[in-house]
């Protein structure tokens, strides 16, 4: 759709958030919400997705409703829409009763533009009766739900109280809706449209490729050394490590901090006040590093993230892209860095099986957790293949580590029959760590104790060391000839594709990656068309001391006043009227008259 300049959409987009045009699909996007009609909108993190449904709230009558299940995200969204000159507010249970009741006369006076709702608030006797009252006035512009993937019974952001949504549309079927979310497979995709009953909606899908992240996958050895040798080349950046228990959160935390990295931990396992705290730490303070489990994450929009480092395995593809997403929203160069084991797999196994979900429901868990196992160990480029999973074609990037370190492949099928007999002979009962001493000819007291040191198998697989036969043993689990059975504490089981590998029918060519060259260090491509070689400037330098000032007088995060890339944009054009720094990206009407004349005077003090 072509973007006049008449186009009231664009008026919006230029007066109130500071931009000139809009990105990839996000003016067809409005267009249609401010037409009354539904979407469902699937948009990489940092791809502009609020501006999707904030600039049509801004143009249809009444007020916009955001469905949103983060406190945090809410405070933040509204504080940087009331700095651009937006009437936004809030209700969720952070707030005091008389604060409640004041937002609600607010919202029934006609004094908003936005109100971020809770789900659970939403859905409540009481606030269905001020919808009610909006509707019957006409002045209910439009529902947002973000987060949408929630959702899904399928997804890693299940939220039960999402599903009861579908009330909206039939409570009120004229008022448009528009569902978001930065991941979601087919399966979850169908699933959102038909529990938010959007069969008639217009699905409208991003490419998923977030070009300045740089993906690099490697298999545990010493994971606090492999950790901190990744940590030494973002000195001082933000960035967030992920754990899979609450206890790893809790050590690593304590561990980064006495190797002098400033670290916080954050899980479920934290009194709400601590994960609070810790949380406004992060988005307000430079160089913290969050060390947490999944409980922390969605919906942040700190944009200068730097890196993600996961050092447990994520349980699947759509888990990690989100995760790693939270990095580099600003379009900056960024890294997203993982560790692995096989015992990750088993951990995650015996989780599926414990709970409680239906049997669909683990088939389905099991499938996206062999798919997460075969993107590790496939050598074909990250990105490519994080893109084929949601359906997208890409072309090898050069900015992943397989396309900086291309593994080598070799002939494994005689190590293949090897494992394969080692794991039938012991009955299939056992992990791979008893099985590689097996074939390594180690006289443990295990192997010992059950006989297996008079294995024809004993010893036959001395050619190789541990890492190289859990690789062989973990290339074997994701290619589906082995399965971990989690009851049986992770014993490695034959599937009916070992069968022909066992008998020669067919051969098997596994990844050994070549060694990297002493002292090489592979680094992230600078983005496309970035300004950052500004970032260094003394004009810079002064731009980052008065935003921070800003930022604690109002008790906002510092890129809630002015994105770092903003910045970046003053340094290079230099603004020297109202005009000129109104065509800073950026600077809206209102930030400039909040804030043009200080910026004016920093950058006249700079020539």
């Amino acid at each position: 759709m072509p973007q006049e300049m008449t186009s009231p959409a664009l008026a919006v987009l230029r007066r109130v958030f500071g931009y000139t045009s809009f990105r990839g699909q996000q003016q067809e996007i409005v267009e249609q919400l401010v037409a009354g009609a539904d979407a469902l909108v699937l948009m990489p993190t940092g791809g502009g997705k609020s501006l999707c449904y904030q600039i049509p709230a801004l143009l249809r009558q009444g007020v916009g409703v955001v469905v949103s299940p983060l406190i945090a995200l809410m405070q933040d969204q509204v504080d940087a829409l009331r700095l651009a000159g937006v009437r936004a507010a809030f209700l969720n249970s952070s707030m005091d009763f008389r604060s409640a009741v004041d937002t609600e006369r607010r919202l029934l006076n006609g004094d908003l533009d936005l109100i971020y709702v809770a789900p659970e608030r939403l859905l409540s006797d009481r606030f269905i009766g001020l919808l009610e009252q909006l509707v019957a006035r006409r002045q209910l512009a439009l529902f947002a739900i973000d987060e949408a993937h929630c959702v899904s019974q399928w997804g890693h952001d299940f939220r039960p109280e999402y599903i009861q949504l579908s009330q909206l549309h039939q409570r009120f079927p004229a008022v448009p809706r528009i569902a978001l979310t930065a991941t979601a497979d087919q399966l979850t995709r169908q699933e959102i449209i038909t529990r938010l009953r959007l069969e008639d909606a217009s699905v409208f899908v991003a490419s998923f490729d977030r070009p300045n992240i740089r993906y690099t996958i490697v298999e545990r050895d010493n994971p606090r050394k492999q950790l901190l040798g990744f940590l030494g080349a973002h000195h001082g950046a933000a960035g967030i490590v992920y754990c899979l228990s609450r206890r790893k959160v809790d050590e690593t935390a304590i561990w980064l901090n006495s190797q002098g990295v400033l670290a916080l931990p954050y899980h479920a396992g934290l009194s709400a006040s601590e994960r609070q705290r810790h949380q406004q730490r992060f988005l307000r303070e430079d160089g913290l590093v969050m060390v947490a489990t999944i409980a922390f994450g969605m919906g942040i929009d700190k944009p200068d993230v730097r890196f993600v480092a996961h050092l447990d395995l994520p349980k699947s593809v759509e888990a990690y892209y989100q995760e790693t997403g939270r990095a580099g929203r600003d379009g900056e160069a960024s890294e997203a860095w993982m560790t692995y084991g096989l015992n990750d797999v088993v951990i995650h196994r015996q989780m599926i099986d414990a709970s409680v979900s239906p049997p669909e429901q683990k088939r389905v868990e099991r499938q996206k957790l062999d798919s997460m196992l075969a993107y590790c160990e496939s050598a074909q480029c990250r990105r490519v293949l994080l893109l084929n999973y949601f359906g997208e074609e890409a072309a090898p990037c050069g900015n992943c580590d397989v396309c900086l370190d291309p593994p080598q492949l070799w002939d494994g099928t005689v190590a293949a029959q090897k494992a394969l007999s080692a794991v039938l002979r012991t009955g299939q009962r056992f992990g791979a760590g008893h099985l590689i001493d097996i074939l390594r000819g180690k006289s443990t007291d295990k192997v010992k104790q059950f006989g297996h040191d008079r294995l024809p198998t004993f010893g036959v697989g001395t050619e190789m060391d541990d890492m190289a036969w859990r690789s062989v043993f973990r290339q074997l689990l994701a290619g589906g000839v082995l399965e971990a059975d989690a009851m049986a504490y992770g014993a490695l089981q034959l599937t009916d594709s070992a069968r022909p590998i066992l008998k020669g029918e067919i051969s098997l060519k596994l990844r050994r990656r070549a060694a990297r060259p002493k002292g090489r260090q592979a680094r992230s491509k600078p983005v496309s068309g970035s300004p950052r070689q500004a970032d260094e400037s003394p004009l810079v330098a002064r731009l980052r001391t008065w935003r921070s000032e800003k930022a604690r007088e109002q008790g906002v995060p510092a890129y809630v006043i002015l994105h770092d890339r903003t910045l970046y944009e003053i340094a290079l054009l230099l603004p020297d009227s109202a005009p000129a720094l109104l065509a800073v990206p950026g600077i809206g009407v209102a930030k400039a008259e909040r804030y043009g004349q200080e910026l004016l005077e920093i950058v006249a003090a700079a020539d």
